[in-house]
């Protein structure tokens, strides 16, 4: 097909439509579902490739850019898009990309390095807006661990926004992350809801992994008993926890408060 050509969908029974759905549902080893414009062109602006790129036709700049990445681009109406598209007011453009997440030993490389290891965070919205946290206030990586909602899932990869496609991302087990850490000479941080050291008079500029629990149970024991450290978050009498998106977000700018020197 010439790169100039686009092919026309018009059922919502094709081939093409049927695998976006299959993708919404469960992620693949090394495959992506993408929606929206933002997230298409940040995959574009990292180099991801894209196999395929589904329009209504709102997206006339984003879809040359697509074809001319090598990505084959289909054309169709708005109610075939509806059919391919993860969330329920479609934004105009659906993709499918090559991408899959890193190892631990990537993740966790780097003299400086501050991790975040989300261990058993089951919510993959919570997963995409701790990524996009750790791009933004300088994390050098972020790892998934024991479950871990996919981070390659289409609801995580539209929380974070493009980050995903900026900072190295791993899978493993908190027990390997642990181990890994350790023997980079990395300290291990645990992060629990009372009687830890608090996060502003921890010292955050060292090498580090700070692993962060599930939504309603945390940290489990073993990951708190192998850790270096506790960390909490001071709070309020009567709140006794934050989103475990929010408590990244928080952690992460102290770390980069400390890190940044004197203003």
């Amino acid at each position: 097909m010439p790169v100039s050509a686009s092919a026309r969908i018009t059922s919502r029974q094709h081939a093409v439509v049927q695998r976006c759905r299959r993708l919404a549902r469960r992620a693949e080893a090394d495959v992506v579902l993408l929606d929206g414009e933002h997230l298409v062109g940040e995959a574009l602006d990292a180099a991801v490739r894209l196999e395929l790129l589904l329009t209504d036709g709102r997206a006339a700049t984003l879809a040359s850019r697509a074809r001319a990445s090598g990505a084959v681009v289909y054309e169709c109406s708005g109610s075939v898009l509806e059919a391919a598209s993860p969330v329920r007011t479609p934004t105009g453009v659906v993709a499918i990309a090559k991408w899959r997440p890193g190892s631990l030993d990537v993740a966790l490389t780097g003299a400086e390095a501050f991790v975040l290891g989300l261990c058993s965070v089951q919510d993959p919205g919570n997963v995409g807006s701790a990524i996009r946290a750790a791009d933004a206030l300088g994390a050098t990586g972020i790892v998934a661990l024991d479950g871990c909602a996919h981070p390659g899932g289409w609801k995580a990869l539209r929380g974070a926004m493009g980050s995903t496609f900026r900072l190295p991302v791993g899978l493993g087990s908190t027990e390997e992350a642990v181990a890994n850490a350790k023997r980079r000479g990395l300290r291990v941080a645990a992060t629990v809801a009372a009687h830890g050291t608090p996060a502003h008079t921890a010292d955050l500029r060292l090498p580090m992994l700070v692993l962060l629990g599930s939504e309603g149970a945390g940290l489990i024991d073993s990951a708190v008993a192998q850790s270096d450290i506790r960390l909490t978050i001071p709070m309020r009498a009567r709140v006794n926890s934050l989103n475990v998106a929010a408590t990244a977000a928080l952690l992460l700018y102290e770390a980069r408060r400390q890190r940044s020197g004197p203003a």
